[in-house]
């Protein structure tokens, strides 16, 4: 079995701070009908955005998976390579999994882009593999090398990624929860008392107040779409202060909004968490502001671009935080008229699929009736 681990702890380093996390790293494909562009291939997932965006913003990124040797697998590691992102946390093994997702961007109403999500195969329609959290006693012996985060990411309420909340938090790290859904209660609930942010959708966490969570964590996130946010700090007393909205800067035309929540977890980690959980107590309400709005200023730049982060491959460094600081500025996106759809790319998917592999390698059918749509 395959680990690309090292025995060595981290050592803080306030000019490129580290963040460990956990949770979904997938295989993105972004199929596009707007733009016509060819079929991409990029490390994605709510826990492999948010660190892939940290290390485009200086942060030393080491994300925790348990992926499936592959096809897959080998494009995940390889685009964390373009981007300097460590694997030392990432296992490659036959008890792995590695999610494959596909983001099929569309021309929807009023000349506006739209995407939706699928986990089949766009040629076969069989389902992709689901994600796998790391083992527990895996993360036991990671949490012993991640001493010196400042900031630990996670997105799933699992035994390991739990166990790695509990030790960051323990050794002075940042803790940043963002699940999708509640799932397992009582882990749920664990995660919730661990972290000291949580950034949640109004849309998908509805039923939140009807679990009875009875901790609240120092800084509650509440993300609201087009209309942008909402958050409220806890003080030391654990008393709730009160809501503090924050509307999402206007954009004048937008290629994809996918990815955007990962950009602005990003950028309010980049602003908020550089000093740990220590340094976050200190900030104040000012400090929090700013940091949400660099967050959204992210997220709007993301819009611009096909893909949780096309905009990495499609514009250089320099021109990105230019164009953040114009945003921030006040100056709206001029990303300009946006293309009419062009004749539709090719869906091929290159060896990604394990039930095409199959299929391909024993010269049978899959014994589906054709792709989901």
């Amino acid at each position: 079995m395959k680990r690309s681990r090292k025995q060595a702890t981290m050592r803080p380093d306030m000019s490129h701070p580290a963040v460990v996390g956990s949770g979904l790293l997938a295989l993105d494909i972004v199929i596009s009908e707007v733009s016509g562009a060819p079929t991409s291939y990029w490390a994605g997932g709510t826990c492999g955005n948010v660190l892939i965006a940290l290390r485009y913003l200086g942060w030393n990124s080491q994300p925790v998976a348990r992926l499936r040797s592959g096809a897959a697998a080998d494009r995940i590691l390889a685009d964390l390579r373009r981007w300097g992102v460590s694997d030392r946390f990432i296992s490659t093994a036959d008890d792995g999994s590695t999610p494959v997702i596909v983001e099929r961007i569309t021309q929807g109403s009023g000349n506006i882009p739209r995407h939706s999500f699928s986990w089949r195969c766009p040629e076969c329609g069989s389902q992709f593999p689901a994600f796998k959290p790391v083992l527990a006693t895996v993360a036991e012996e990671i949490a012993a090398m991640a001493a010196g985060a400042q900031v630990y990411f996670f997105d799933r309420a699992t035994p390991g990624g739990i166990i790695l909340a509990k030790a960051c938090a323990e050794n002075g790290a940042l803790v940043v929860f963002e699940p999708s859904s509640i799932g397992n209660q009582v882990l749920f609930r664990q995660a919730w008392e661990t972290a000291h942010i949580v950034k949640y959708s109004h849309e998908r966490l509805r039923e939140l107040p009807e679990i009875g969570m009875e901790g609240i964590p120092r800084l509650q996130v509440e993300t609201l779409g087009e209309a942008g946010l909402r958050y409220r700090r806890v003080s030391q007393s654990h008393r709730a202060g009160r809501w503090v909205e924050m509307k999402a800067f206007p954009v004048d035309s937008i290629r994809d909004t996918a990815g955007s929540g990962d950009w602005c977890t990003a950028g309010f980690i980049e602003r908020a968490g550089r000093g740990g959980a220590e340094g976050f107590q200190k900030l104040t309400d000012s400090d929090l502001a700013d940091a949400f709005r660099y967050g959204q200023a992210l997220a709007a730049w993301n819009c611009g671009y096909e893909g949780a982060r096309g905009g990495m491959y499609a514009a250089d460094h320099s021109s990105f935080v230019q164009r953040v600081q114009e945003i921030l500025d006040g100056h709206a996106d001029g990303n300009g008229i946006l293309p009419a759809p062009p004749a539709r790319t090719s869906e091929n998917v290159g060896g990604i699929c394990p039930a095409c592999i199959r299929s391909e390698s024993d010269g049978s059918a899959t014994g589906t009736t054709g792709p989901a749509r």
